[in-house]
């Protein structure tokens, strides 16, 4: 079975745009990248486990809150490494300067016996959508077009 993750895939609309919130990962291995590097919220779940609750769960240890409203299915992602990637659109308008991540453990420097602690996400911001095709992983960047598509009725 492969891996499977869910996330949710907020926006917001200001007097020119729609804006997606992303996070970027924390830690070492992504400090300097920026570009295709940015994700939605999202976390691993199991089997046995509902896929929104996971992926309300997994927003809530990344960013500190648990997200409440209307939750607008997305078609599952199946990335290039195998994972399907579940997700759902959520109208918000998050504070990002409020966010407080998990943290994990690892040794770095890579052997060194050292271990340090990082934030599971190290910055969240508001995109608009051009911006967040540039900055979001590129397995991700289809559920930007799915958003669009949901929203265009109300456009």
């Amino acid at each position: 079975m492969p891996k499977k993750s869910a996330g949710l895939l907020l926006f917001r609309r200001n007097s020119t745009a729609i804006e997606v919130l992303l996070v970027h990962p924390g830690g070492p291995f992504w400090a300097k990248k920026d570009a295709a590097s940015w994700s939605i919220p999202k976390g691993e779940f199991l089997d046995e486990e509902d896929p929104l609750i996971a992926a309300r769960r997994e927003f809530a240890e990344e960013l500190g809150t648990t997200p409440a409203g209307d939750f607008i299915p997305l078609q599952p992602l199946k990335q290039s490494g195998g994972k399907l990637v579940f997700a759902w659109a959520l109208a918000s308008d998050f504070d990002p300067s409020s966010f407080r991540s998990n943290t994990f453990t690892i040794e770095w420097p890579p052997r060194s016996g050292k271990q340090q602690e990082f934030p599971e996400v190290d910055r969240a911001e508001w995109f608009a959508i051009d911006v967040a095709r540039e900055k979001i992983l590129k397995g991700q960047a289809p559920f930007l077009d799915q958003l669009l598509e949901k929203l265009s009725p109300g456009i």
